[in-house]
C-alpha cells in the first residue's frame, strides 16, 4: 500500500522562498499591485508557475469584500430532465459571463425545508454573488435577511412566498386549461386528473386552471375524479388504476407533470384500455410512448436562462422592483399513434 501523504497545495510562502522575495512582495504581485518592480514581479510569476501555485480567489474575495465570480443553483433531482434543463440554461448564461456555477441538488422526496435552507445559507456563507433557487419549502421569509445583506436571489418554477424577489415561472393555469379543452374537443366528458402535492405552487395553479376550464365547458369537476399528492410514476400508476376501477371511470386522464404521465401510460397500456392521456411537461422519448399523448410543452432551458439573466442584472446593480416572468406554453402531440387506414392496408 502506498502510504505517502499527498503533496500539500503550494502557498505564497512557497513562492516567496523559490523567488527569493518577501511574502509581502508575492502578495502584492498576486493581487495585481502595479507598483511592484517588474523584475521581481517576473520572478514571482515564474516561481508560481514552477510549483503550480494558484491563488485562492474565494479567500481573496472574503478578505476584500469583492465578488467571487460564482453563483449558486439550488435545485432538486438533476436526474429529472426538467431540472437538468434548468441547470443547462443557467450554465449557458454563467459561462457567457465567465462565472462559475455551483449546483446543489438532491432527490426531491428527500429534501426537507431545513436541508434546503441549510444549503442556501451555506452558499451565502461562501459568498456566492447570487443564487437561483427552485424552492421546495412553502415559505421563503427566512431568506429576507440574506437578501437584505446583498445576496440577490431569483426563484424558478415556483414564486417565493414571504419574500420579495424575482421569479421565472410557467403559465401553469393556461397550460392545464389548454389540455382540458383539447380533451373535451375530442369528445371526453369525464376527465380524471392526477397531481403531485398541492403544496407545490405549480401543481395548485395547474389544478385551478384545469378545474376552471372544466366549469367553463360545463363538464364534471367531481372530487372523486381527481387524485393529488401523487409523487412519481409508480404512485401515478396506482392512482390511475383507482380511477379506472371506478363504476363510472373517466375516458381521459390529465396528469400534472411528466412523471405522472409516465405512470399513467404504463397503467393504461398494461390494461389495454381505450383512455386518452394529456400531461403537463414534455419529456425525452415521449415520441416512443406506446400511446398517443397530448403534452403541455415549453422550453425548460429558457427557465434557467431567464433566471440567470435576471440574477446577473441584480448583481450588476439593478435595484428595481421584483420581476415576475411568466413563460408561455403550447400543446404538442406525441406518442406512437395507429397508422391511418390507407397505410395499414398497404
Amino acid at each position: 500500500m502506498d502510504t505517502r501523504r499527498p503533496h500539500p497545495r503550494p502557498t505564497m510562502v512557497d513562492v516567496a522562498k523559490i523567488a527569493g522575495v518577501s511574502f509581502k512582495t508575492v502578495s502584492r504581485v498576486v493581487n495585481g499591485v502595479a507598483t511592484v518592480d517588474p523584475v521581481l514581479a517576473d520572478r514571482v510569476r515564474e516561481a508560481a508557475a514552477e510549483i503550480g501555485y494558484r491563488p485562492n480567489q474565494m479567500a481573496a474575495a472574503l478578505k476584500s469584500g469583492s465578488t467571487t465570480a460564482m453563483i449558486g443553483l439550488v435545485i432538486k433531482d438533476v436526474s429529472n430532465e426538467f431540472y437538468a434543463a434548468i441547470t443547462q440554461g443557467t450554465s449557458e448564461v454563467a459561462t457567457e459571463r465567465g462565472v462559475q456555477l455551483i449546483t446543489a441538488c438532491s432527490p426531491e422526496e428527500e429534501v426537507s425545508e431545513d436541508a434546503e435552507l441549510a444549503t442556501i445559507f451555506e452558499l451565502c456563507r461562501r459568498r456566492a454573488d447570487g443564487l437561483i433557487v427552485v424552492p421546495h419549502s412553502p415559505d421563503q421569509s427566512s431568506l429576507a435577511r440574506e437578501v437584505a445583506m446583498g445576496t440577490p436571489m431569483v426563484f424558478v418554477d415556483r414564486a417565493p412566498r414571504g419574500l420579495a424577489a424575482d421569479s421565472v415561472v410557467l403559465d401553469n393555469a393556461r397550460g392545464a386549461a389548454l389540455a382540458i379543452h383539447h380533451l373535451a374537443d375530442q369528445g371526453h366528458e369525464r376527465i380524471g386528473m392526477v397531481f403531485d402535492s398541492l403544496a407545490i405552487t405549480a401543481m395548485q395553479q395547474r389544478l385551478d386552471g384545469a378545474r376552471q376550464q372544466l366549469r367553463q365547458l360545463s363538464l364534471t369537476t367531481e372530487h372523486g375524479l381527481c387524485r393529488t399528492g401523487v409523487h412519481g410514476p409508480e404512485a401515478s400508476a396506482r392512482a390511475v388504476a383507482e380511477l379506472l376501477d371506478r363504476p363510472d371511470p373517466p375516458s381521459a386522464i390529465f396528469c400534472g407533470n411528466n412523471r405522472a404521465t409516465i405512470g399513467a401510460v404504463e397503467e393504461i397500456w398494461n390494461r389495454g384500455a381505450d383512455v386518452a392521456i394529456a400531461g403537463f411537461d414534455d419529456f425525452r422519448l415521449a415520441h416512443l410512448m406506446p400511446l398517443p399523448l397530448t403534452l403541455v410543452s415549453y422550453d425548460a432551458t429558457a427557465l434557467g436562462r431567464e433566471a440567470a439573466r435576471l440574477l446577473f442584472a441584480r448583481i450588476d446593480g439593478d435595484t428595481g422592483p421584483p420581476r415576475d416572468l411568466v413563460l408561455p406554453v403550447t400543446l404538442r402531440q406525441s406518442g406512437i399513434r395507429p397508422l391511418p387506414p390507407s397505410q395499414e392496408e398497404r
